[in-house]
């Protein structure tokens, strides 16, 4: 089984940092002006939400992210008010922002900046703290990453390659950095349903998603696939193990929002994290996992909902 050392933090990777706001609103249409009622600022992107919910476990962990202009500042002061443990890298370009909008029964609307990728020193210093880290530890690789296969990255890429060799490099990527880790013996890659058909050609993707895995098993030097479909089944397998498929509590969704990085947190908890360094097998590892997925689906906010109302699960965390 694999474990993270007693003390040794889980390394969270985010390539395109969010600098977010939150408009609330009674009610909301295109084509007006609006005023919000009230306004908050938050920090987005896959790997901060995992870190954020990986600390909430009690699993020490620490976001590695790029950070520039005005509102890679913003993004730095929140992380100081939250004392969310974060290595930034500065970039210079600006940090993409966003925005959200949400109104009394109107599902949520989310707007993005355009992304920016990080250039070649963020890149290269990222690479250069990776590889002083120890032998054996663990890093989730999450989110897009803009520029990934240009030559600013080559060497935050080439440090990624041998942290899947001498580490344990978790990956929930798509897009040309999914291309890229397919190719790694990554301890397992987390991947949604959208983005696992389109590893198949058009006449396969209507063969069970079960079968498929075991053919990226075969194809790929990965070690366990996870795939996710929103509110439906989860399917799971490992090398030399049995594929199987799990379904989610079924909650009342407050907001999709972060359901997915705080299922993959409690996942990394499971499988490699566990306090007393006995890790859950990987069907293990996801039926615990789950229910932490759906509660957060059920709350507004990223990994904000009470521990004690996870559904399925007794109230046995503080």
């Amino acid at each position: 089984m694999l474990a993270v050392p007693m003390g040794t933090p889980v390394f969270t990777l985010t390539g395109n940092l969010l600098a977010e706001r939150t408009f609330h609103y009674g009610s909301w249409a295109a084509g007006r002006t609006q005023r919000a009622s009230r306004e908050e600022f938050q920090v987005g992107g896959k790997g901060i939400n995992v870190t954020k919910m990986l600390g909430r476990l009690g699993v020490e962990s620490k976001a590695l992210c790029f950070t520039g202009g005005a509102p890679g500042s913003e993004c730095a002061d929140w992380f100081a008010r939250n004392r969310l443990p974060a290595h930034r890298f500065n970039t210079s370009g600006s940090t993409r922002t966003g925005l959200v909008v949400r109104a009394e029964g109107t599902r949520e609307t989310t707007f993005l900046g355009p992304d920016t990728p990080p250039d070649r020193e963020a890149c290269l210093e990222c690479a250069n703290f990776l590889e002083a880290q120890p032998d054996g530890s663990v890093l989730a690789f999450c989110g897009s990453f803009p520029g990934f296969t240009g030559g600013d990255a080559t060497p935050l890429r080439e440090a990624l390659g041998r942290w899947s060799v001498r580490g344990i490099l978790i990956v929930d990527t798509y897009g040309p950095p999914l291309a890229w880790a397919v190719n790694q013996p990554a301890a397992l890659i987390k991947i949604n349903r959208e983005e696992f058909d389109l590893l198949f050609p058009a006449h396969d993707r209507e063969i069970p998603v079960t079968e498929r895995i075991y053919q990226l098993l075969d194809r790929h030097p990965a070690k366990a696939w996870v795939i996710t479909d929103g509110a439906g089944a989860v399917h799971a397998a490992e090398r030399g193990g049995e594929a199987r498929t799990h379904r989610p509590p079924k909650v009342q969704e407050v907001s999709a929002t972060g359901s997915g990085d705080v299922f993959l947190a409690a996942l990394i908890h499971g499988r490699f994290a566990k306090e007393d360094g006995l890790s859950l097998h990987l069907q293990d590892a996801v039926d615990y996992a789950l229910p932490f997925g759906a509660a957060n689906a059920a709350h507004p906010g990223v990994a904000e909902f009470d521990l004690n109302q996870v559904p399925t699960l007794r109230s046995q965390i503080p």
